[in-house]
């Protein structure tokens, strides 16, 4: 195969001769890229050579670019405008711009978790749009399949063979009582301290529920549950106004979040782990990318808390 002989300009040189004619002499032009000067002239000439073009003149003390050096100019402009053009486009995706990150969590995540995370990831990305939906573990599935969101936050782990389960953090149930209440001072609780008082629980069917159910069983220990609620705020609202206590996770109760209500630590292990759903046929963005990292970094936080 033959060689190919037509001149040709590297990118470097391309630099170079931008600052030469941009400046007009060779000092001003080293001190533009931060190089020696000896080094600029060097590849100056060396690129005249290559080229068998003369490139610049000098007129009193300046580097005047020739006729062909100006036509070079031209196009070594329209270079620049695509790595100007190329530049934007890289600040803007970091920025967020023009873009919607979807997202879907579960109400037990999204009421301190998520927003927190939230605030951070708008720190990386301050331009960055959101759409952040409350979902039942129900929803969860219909909500990445048909595209509604890009994460789901779940604190239970389904099937489905398009679908991937990231794990976010491994967390605990708490006992949550009003104010002054004569568990109050406790350092812990045990299901049969739990057991003689009007319990608030979340339904037996959703997994937290069934955690709690479990515990009492596994003690053997008749519970009381006077009132079932969906949503842990509920629980939370409803124990705060003294119709009794309630076990719940501790995410959603962290940061002080509750006000009028103490957090005990159980006893016994109350163990669940905590998920993202993702579609397992398409890449992350980075924006969901960050949000998992920093999501899963404001939990463990709470965790590491929690066992301190």
């Amino acid at each position: 195969m033959a060689q190919d002989t037509r001149p040709s300009m590297t990118l470097r040189q391309i630099e170079v001769v931008r600052a030469i004619i941009v400046t007009g002499t060779i000092a001003n032009a080293a001190k533009l890229l931060n190089v020696s000067a000896p080094g600029i002239s060097r590849l100056m000439k060396y690129t005249e050579r290559s080229l068998r073009l003369k490139l610049f003149e000098r007129r009193g003390g300046r580097y005047v670019p020739t006729p062909q050096a100006q036509d070079i100019f031209e196009q070594i402009n329209g270079v620049y405008k695509k790595v100007d053009d190329l530049q934007y486009t890289l600040a803007r995706i970091e920025r967020g711009g023009d873009v919607e990150f979807r997202l879907g969590s579960v109400p037990s995540i999204s009421h301190v978790m998520v927003p927190r995370a939230i605030v951070r990831l708008r720190g990386m990305h301050p331009e960055l749009k959101l759409d952040i939906n409350i979902l039942k573990i129900e929803e969860a599935l219909d909500y990445i399949l048909l595209g509604k969101g890009e994460v789901a936050v779940m604190s239970y782990r389904l099937s489905h063979p398009s679908i991937d389960f990231v794990p976010l953090m491994r967390g605990s149930l708490v006992c949550i009582i009003p104010d002054g209440h004569p568990l109050a001072d406790r350092p812990s609780v045990s299901a049969r301290d739990m057991a003689g008082y009007p319990m608030i629980g979340i339904e037996p069917t959703d997994p937290y529920g069934r955690i709690m159910c479990e515990l009492f069983e596994r003690e053997n220990v008749p519970f009381d549950l006077i009132i079932k609620a969906r949503f842990g705020t509920t629980v939370c609202a409803l124990v705060k106004a003294g119709l009794g206590i309630a076990i719940i996770d501790e995410f959603t109760v962290a940061h002080g979040s509750m006000p009028g209500i103490t957090i005990v630590p159980i006893a016994e292990d109350t163990p669940f782990q905590t998920y993202v759903a993702v579609r397992n046929d398409r890449a992350l963005s980075r924006y969901a990318e960050n949000f998992i990292v920093l999501l899963r970094a404001e939990m463990r936080a709470v965790v590491e808390a929690g066992k301190s």
